[in-house]
């Protein structure tokens, strides 16, 4: 159904935006997800910092947000579930939007997550179009966080790597949307389910374009190239490097990098596509704002595809 004033609606952007005033619009989108971690306060942080996510990545302010709850009333306590409403609601506040509600029902495997609504000036909004030969591509996380969840499920990872990741997937994208805004940008992205490739291919297709990548500056977290190497690899992200292979030139790169180019991620950063006379001042916006990772990490180019170096 079309609408003069529905400014992005069902397509590959990362959340709907419905226009109420030539300077205000409305930003909506919703994301929930079953525990990737065993502790409940961090999966509520996470998921909070994950459903967000959406409204930064279109250069949005969240404003309010809906609790979704699917909870085994007969298999888990209700504390426990209160304890990731605290994660979710720590995160939150530090993103100053209001739980103004929510539904919970009766399920055998736990999920949390949030219908979030947020607000942007449309001249400031940032689309998963618009990237232009020549952009150089930033990144505002590192990558590994399937790969870790999945060694935290199989006991194989370390503390330190486990607290590591756990902390950049708690952490907003509202630094990296302000640099965004401050500085100007062509496109952006946030890098979840679909891995870095996934994300990086939607953004393409939707521009038009194609894009080169240079596979020594990814920033990636620590553990997950050495967990990687080890073989742990779960399955929604083995099925991303299927899907990447048939637009991909992976050159010499070795398989543990595919497989970290194709990691499903929770809560992932930005994937910005900056004119490259822009990207000196972006990266020193995003280091001002303390985000997990500034990298350049290739560039746009006319050729369609991806091409690894």
């Amino acid at each position: 159904m079309s609408h003069p004033d529905l400014l992005v609606g069902p397509r590959l952007d990362d959340a709907g935006v419905f226009r109420l005033s030539e300077k205000l619009a409305l930003v909506q989108t919703v994301d929930f997800f079953t525990p990737i971690v065993d502790e409940a306060y961090d999966w509520g942080r996470i998921a909070a910092a994950n459903a967000l996510s959406d409204v930064y990545a279109m250069g949005g302010r969240p404003l309010t947000a809906l609790q979704i709850v699917g909870w085994p009333r007969e298999g888990l306590p209700l504390d426990l579930l209160g304890e990731v409403f605290q994660g979710g609601a720590a995160v939150l506040a530090e993103a100053e939007c209001l739980v103004v509600g929510g539904h919970t029902v009766d399920d055998p495997e736990p999920k949390y997550g949030l219908a979030v609504t947020g607000v942007v000036d449309p001249s400031r909004l940032v689309r998963s179009q618009g990237a232009k030969p020549g952009d150089l591509l930033v990144l505002t996380k590192p990558i590994g966080s399937g790969i870790i969840s999945t060694a935290i499920k199989r006991g194989v990872a370390s503390k330190p790597v486990r607290d590591r990741a756990v902390e950049v997937m708690a952490v907003l994208n509202a630094g990296a949307a302000e640099a965004m805004s401050e500085v100007g940008v062509d496109a952006a992205t946030d890098v979840t389910g679909f891995g870095l490739l996934g994300h990086l291919r939607s953004l393409l297709e939707a521009s038009g374009v194609g894009a080169g990548l240079q596979a020594g500056t990814l920033p990636l977290l620590p553990g997950a190239r050495e967990l990687a190497e080890a073989g742990v690899f779960p399955d929604g992200s083995r099925r991303n490097l299927e899907y990447a292979s048939g637009f991909t030139e992976f050159g010499e790169a070795p398989e543990w990098m595919q497989m970290l180019l194709a990691d499903a991620q929770t809560s992932g950063g930005l994937l910005v596509a900056v004119a490259a006379a822009r990207a000196d001042q972006l990266l020193a916006a995003l280091a001002q704002r303390s985000t997990p990772a500034a990298v350049v990490i290739g560039e746009v180019r006319e050729q369609p595809g991806v091409k690894v170096r």
